[in-house]
């Protein structure tokens, strides 16, 4: 029978066919019959990338994505919701009315809604021409190879997501094949990709650095608590002996062992661009400590390492601390986990201290027990360096700890000063920071906390203040104390 033209839709579809799709991601001849039985109205799957962005097309006949409209002269027209709830109907899903009342928000977070293959093709589909979402969010949902090829299918056509979760959903190898095509050709705005437990092994590994071999555009990419091993890392090594895009790299709860992270630690000596590595759960002991020593020597651009967990002794650590005499560029260094003494401790310390242009802002030891001599010792590292903290377990002697429980709130200290000189603590903050900005790096602020004469403070009372102020991303953010005056 005959079906009349929807106007909302472009002329292209109102024949009630889709002649050039891929069957991935657009309904296929029975699917079609069997929507057409059941509603006088064919979804439209597809919308083109908004106007405001520029890219030249290729031409339909070359097409491999069914995310195309035939017909430029008639803008997509029909709502955000609509489509959803149509591409619902279509594929046989329920909608989630969380993703209906969100999608025109900036944040999506999907996480462990079960959403399947056909939930994240609905999704898909509604997101072709969404301008607003730039953080999606689809952990554990079982979406499988069938769904990130949608995802990536509409990522070819939408401009404006940057950062996608898709992790803890089985994707195996041959969802590791879907995501490394479209990495090799990403023009998308995607930077931050995160594929944690989705059973990648070696093979895997090697589709991925492949693609990030020529691929600049991702940033931040997540594969830990996979099944890498040391193949793995060496695919990663030359990765990164010549990727100049990525800057965050998680490899956490991998098994690459000893093999895996010196092999890695081959291209990580050349890399030019990566500021933070997690390494946390590999077990590499105190021969990739040792390796990854000698990459601090030679690289002026890692500031964040975790080697929590690693199994790593104090003959390992002195490695890394005689690496860190010369280093100039680590921030953060996280230990936690590791069987390291006091002896070692005081080593890794020491060799901040006999580094001038050390950077160190953050230690986490918090494992080891230390005893006052330690904390001593720390008192003059920080007064050469008072950016740094350092976290460990406790102090061996019970005066420490009542000494802990006597100090003044750090909050009431500068609420008392501020009542006093007839100012605001914002006026406080801001003074601490020449630019007068209400944001400001953890290390900084801890700086400028230890060097100011107004409030006396201690290094400790500056930790709770940093806690307080609520650091995110290595940021200081004072600005929620500007409705408050003295």
């Amino acid at each position: 029978r005959h079906i009349p033209p929807n106007p909302t839709l472009p002329r292209a579809c109102w024949d009630g066919t889709i002649t050039t799709i891929p069957p991935k991601i657009c309904l296929d001849e029975s699917d079609s019959v069997s929507a057409l039985q059941s509603s006088n109205e064919t979804l439209y799957c597809e919308a083109e990338a908004p106007v405001a962005v520029e890219k030249e097309k290729p031409a339909r006949e070359s097409s491999e994505t069914d995310l195309e409209i035939e017909d430029t002269e008639k803008f997509f027209t029909t709502g955000q919701k609509e489509l959803y709830l149509e591409a619902c109907k279509l594929v046989g899903v329920v909608p989630v009315s969380y993703f209906i009342r969100n999608m025109e928000e900036s944040y999506i977070n999907l996480n462990h809604h079960g959403l399947g293959p056909n939930g994240t093709k609905a999704i898909a589909i509604a997101l072709v021409s969404n301008t607003t979402v730039l953080t999606l969010e689809l952990a554990d949902n079982c979406i499988t190879e069938e769904g990130i090829l949608s995802l990536v299918e509409m990522l070819q056509e939408n401009y404006y997501l940057q950062e996608m979760n898709v992790s803890d959903n089985d994707l195996g190898l041959e969802g590791a094949r879907i995501l490394s095509e479209f990495l090799q050709n990403n023009t998308s705005s995607l930077f931050s990709l995160q594929l944690s437990g989705n059973n990648f092994k070696e093979e895997s590994a090697e589709l991925f650095c492949q693609a990030l071999s020529n691929n600049y555009r991702i940033k931040s990419l997540d594969l830990s608590h996979n099944k890498f091993c040391d193949k793995a890392g060496e695919y990663l090594g030359q990765m990164l002996a010549i990727n100049v895009g990525l800057q965050s790299l998680d490899l956490s709860w991998n098994h690459l062992y000893i093999r895996g992270v010196v092999a890695l630690c081959n291209g990580l000596r050349s890399n030019v661009s990566l500021k933070k590595l997690d390494l946390s759960m590999n077990s590499f002991g105190n021969e990739g400590a040792a390796a990854l020593g000698e990459v601090l020597r030679l690289n002026s651009y890692l500031t964040y390492l975790d080697l929590s967990s690693n199994n790593i002794t104090n003959d390992g650590l002195s490695k890394i601390s005689r690496a860190l005499e010369l280093n100039e560029s680590l921030k953060v260094l996280k230990l936690f986990l590791n069987p390291i003494s006091m002896d070692g401790a005081v080593l890794l310390i020491l060799s901040i201290k006999r580094n001038p242009k050390s950077r160190m802002e953050d230690i986490d030891i918090s494992n080891v027990l230390v005893s006052e001599q330690f904390v001593k010792i720390l008192d003059g590292v920080c007064a050469i360096h008072p950016q740094l903290d350092v976290i460990y377990k406790s102090v061996q002697a019970p005066s420490a700890k009542k000494t802990l429980f006597t100090w003044t709130n750090p909050v009431k200290l500068i609420q008392s000063y501020a009542d006093q000189n007839k100012i605001s603590v914002l006026d406080f903050f801001r003074s601490l920071n020449p630019s007068g900005e209400m944001m400001m790096p953890v290390g900084e602020f801890r700086k400028a906390m230890i060097q100011q004469n107004k409030v006396p403070i201690n290094r400790y009372q500056v930790r709770e203040l940093i806690k307080k102020l609520g650091e995110k991303t290595g940021m200081v953010d004072f600005s929620f104390l500007k409705m408050t005056r003295s």
